[in-house]
C-alpha cells in the first residue's frame, strides 16, 4: 500500500503515467514474458519497452522471474508482475498503515470464516461440492439413505452457507465499528 505522500509514490505514479507502461503491465498480468515479445504485443519499439520495464521494475511493480535465450543465443529476462497487490491511497503514512492493517485483518477473518463454513458444511451437510445421487452410472435405483439425505438437504439452505453469511455479517459489523471509531 502506497500513500500519496510516501517516497515511493512519485516513482510509482511516474512509471504508471504512460499508456505504454500500463499496456505492458496489463500484458504481463496475462502472461510473463520477455521485452521483445512485450514490445510486439503493445506495438512499441524494443528500446521503449525496455525503458518502461526498467521504470516499472524500479517502482516495484514488476520483477524478473526467469531468464530465457533468444534464437541468436542472447540472454533475455522474463518479467512478471510483482507478487503482491498494489494499492495507492490518498492518505498520510499513519492512515496508510491503518488501512493496510485493517485490510489484512479483514482478509484473514474472511479466510477463517470460509474455512469454518466448509468444515460446517462437511460435518453437518455432507461434503461440499459433491453431487449427490444414488445408483450406478447406468441409472440404477436410488438407495433409501441417499433419498433421505437429498430430502434433508433440500429443506433449507446449506449449513455451511449459513455459517459463511453469519461470519460475513460479523466481519462487516466489525468493519463498520472500526470505520466509525476512525472518524472520531
Amino acid at each position: 500500500m502506497v500513500g500519496l505522500d510516501d517516497d515511493d509514490a512519485e516513482d510509482l505514479l511516474s512509471a504508471l503515467s504512460s499508456t505504454t507502461a500500463r499496456g505492458i503491465l496489463a500484458a504481463l498480468h496475462e502472461e510473463p514474458t520477455n521485452p521483445a515479445a512485450l514490445a510486439e504485443s503493445v506495438d512499441t519499439s524494443l528500446q521503449n519497452a525496455q525503458y518502461h520495464l526498467e521504470r516499472l521494475e524500479s517502482a516495484g511493480v514488476i520483477e524478473v522471474v526467469d531468464t530465457v535465450y533468444s534464437e541468436k543465443g542472447r540472454e533475455m529476462d522474463v518479467y512478471a508482475p510483482a507478487d503482491r497487490p498494489l494499492v495507492v491511497v490518498a492518505a498520510d503514512g499513519d492512515e496508510t498503515a491503518g488501512v493496510s492493517d485493517i485490510l489484512g485483518r479483514l482478509l484473514g477473518g474472511l479466510g477463517v470464516v470460509g474455512i469454518a463454513s466448509l468444515l460446517t458444511q462437511y460435518l453437518l451437510g455432507g461434503a461440499p461440492f459433491v453431487a449427490r445421487g444414488g445408483g450406478d452410472a447406468g441409472g440404477g435405483a436410488v438407495g433409501t439413505a441417499d433419498v433421505a439425505t437429498q430430502t434433508a438437504a433440500s429443506t433449507g439452505p446449506p449449513p455451511g452457507l449459513l455459517v459463511f453469511l453469519g461470519g460475513l455479517a460479523v466481519l462487516l459489523a466489525w468493519l463498520a465499528v472500526w470505520t466509525v471509531r476512525q472518524r472520531r
